[in-house]
């Protein structure tokens, strides 16, 4: 493909991630009218968050294989339909329930999102190339990153809009990434018949979700120890355990566990799964804290948060430009594997009354380190590989992140309110006033509604959400440690000058070259 060409198929991939990024952030900045609205409380909060993540992680594999049977463009606008309906679904809720299942269907599309566009620019795209238009990608991040605070916090501020445009905003790119697709990409379908592993599919989306189950509702619903605990997490280890099994014995597994023999896929992988862990983690309840622990409005959280992204938006495009011109990247990894982990430790000395010009350079730190470390693990997978293996490499890398995220949102979501209910209780006892009273809308897990609270209330509120916001990044940043550590043992390679579509025809054409010349003739 010329330059030209490629810049065009770009397009309607960019919109599309720029869709499933806008998916997660627009309703960040509004989680806590939403959820104050809807009468629900933090177990709900993480839920609407972890829902969206959990169903974009159980089906990456999935949409990576049907790329193996189908036309990948159809796959794509496929995807982004089942967005379209899960927007319209959240829209339209009005109670947790529906939100959540919306968020779950939200969820497939963008799985399907993360895993194609990904495959389709390894298709497309010689890796030397690709850190040029990663860094493109990462500025598109950024931007529907920054964009989906802003626009959620408007439409919440704004009485005749609301909450319910945060789900309908969207509707408009979805159709608008279909149809660039349809005029732009232009790929040939090569099938071959593959086996769907479902039975592998199920106990992995099963036996994550008996674990994710657990960590959400234990110490709220029930005790850390007690018998739903135990049955959840064995329960959840024995289906991992199966699914392993099950994955080890089949001719198409959801996961290829050979695939681990490839020392930088496995290492790239565990430093996915350690970055989705501390950064989705932790800073999916940022907004939280400016909003409850600040006092600031949904449009103002969304400002705040300009920082990190820049962080992020420069690091990315620089980086991406940087590696395309001299072909080094280990140390685009190493640095920002570095960074990211001192932006995390730094977010864990905020409290309610910390300085945003201090809160700002932590952001920023924090985005240019995870800039410099997402996009490119998944280059260096991607280069290491053979082009046959680019899909599975590709949708591992995106399983195990999501994967991090998603529990790291669960864990430090139970964590947070545990944390946020030990410091009320304290607060409480301070002022004279015993466990239990709180009052005012706060109390039992529930998301206070801060305009409601008298001042001496709101003080005790703000202050424990800042010292259990902090806990959450003080717990994240050993995971970004030991991201670190996963890096700098990954082997530098040169980067390949070839598309994916290119490797692949020369691996075929070796093959059938090979096979050709059939055995060896017996001698004597």
């Amino acid at each position: 493909m010329t330059q030209k060409q490629i810049l065009q198929a770009m397009s309607g991939l960019m919109a599309g991630m720029f869709v499933a990024i806008l998916a997660g952030t627009v309703v960040s900045n509004a989680l806590p009218t939403i959820i104050a609205d809807l009468g629900a409380g933090q177990s709900s909060y993480t839920w609407v968050v972890t829902a969206e993540l959990l169903a974009m992680t159980a089906t990456v594999p999935l949409w990576g294989k049907l790329s193996d049977l189908f036309n990948k463009k159809l796959l794509l606008q496929l995807s982004l339909l089942m967005f379209v309906i899960g927007s319209l679904l959240a829209g339209f809720s009005h109670e947790t329930t529906l939100l959540i299942f919306s968020r779950v269907v939200q969820g497939i599309g963008a799985g399907g999102l993360t895993a194609l566009a990904q495959v389709v620019m390894a298709a497309v795209i010689p890796p030397r190339e690709l850190g040029k238009y990663s860094g493109i990608f990462g500025a598109v991040f950024a931007v529907g990153t920054v964009a989906g605070p802003l626009i959620g916090g408007v439409l919440v501020d704004t009485d005749w809009l609301g909450w319910r445009w945060c789900f309908f905003i969207g509707v408009p790119f979805a159709l608008l990434a279909i149809f660039l697709l349809q005029r732009t990409l232009k790929l040939p379908t090569v099938k071959r018949q593959v086996k769907i592993d479902w039975l592998g599919a199920f106990l992995i989306v099963a036996g994550v979700c008996a674990l994710l189950i657990w960590v959400s509702l234990a110490g709220n619903r029930f005790d850390w120890a007690s018998w739903q605990t135990a049955a959840l997490t064995v329960g959840g280890v024995l289906l991992l355990v199966l699914a392993v099994f099950v994955e080890a014995r089949t001719a198409e597994p959801i996961i290829p566990l050979d695939i681990f023999r490839n020392r930088t896929v496995a290492l790239t992988t565990v430093a996915s799964l350690l970055v989705g862990v501390a950064m989705f983690g932790g800073t999916v309840f940022l907004s939280q804290y400016f909003q409850v622990s600040l006092g600031k409005s949904p449009t103002m959280a969304g400002l705040m948060s300009l920082p990190m992204i820049l962080g992020l938006l420069v690091s990315s495009t620089v980086a991406g430009q940087i590696i395309s011109r001299t072909g080094k990247w280990k140390v685009y990894l190493v640095a920002g594997a570095v960074i990211m982990t001192a932006g995390l430790a730094l977010l864990s000395l905020i409290g309610a009354d910390t300085h945003f010009g201090l809160l700002s350079v932590y952001m920023a730190v924090l985005g240019i380190g995870v800039g410099m470390l997402m996009q490119n693990l998944v280059l260096a997978a991607q280069n290491d590989v053979p082009a046959a293996e680019l899909g599975a490499a590709t949708s591992v890398l995106s399983f195990f992140r999501s994967m991090g995220g998603t529990i790291g949102t669960s864990v430090l979501g139970a964590i947070l309110a545990s944390r946020v209910a030990d410091e009320m209780t304290k607060g409480l006892e301070k002022a004279g006033v015993a466990g239990g009273g709180a009052g005012g809308g706060v109390g039992e897990g529930s998301v206070p509604d801060m305009s409601t609270l008298p001042a001496p209330m709101r003080e005790i509120v703000e202050h424990a959400y800042g010292v259990a916001t902090a806990d959450l990044f003080l717990i994240a940043t050993p995971f970004a440690l030991l991201a670190l550590v996963a890096v700098v043992f990954i082997k530098e390679k040169p980067l390949k000058t070839t598309s994916g579509m290119e490797r692949l025809a020369e691996e075929a054409g070796a093959a059938s070259a090979t096979a050709d010349k059939g055995p060896a003739a017996p001698v004597g």
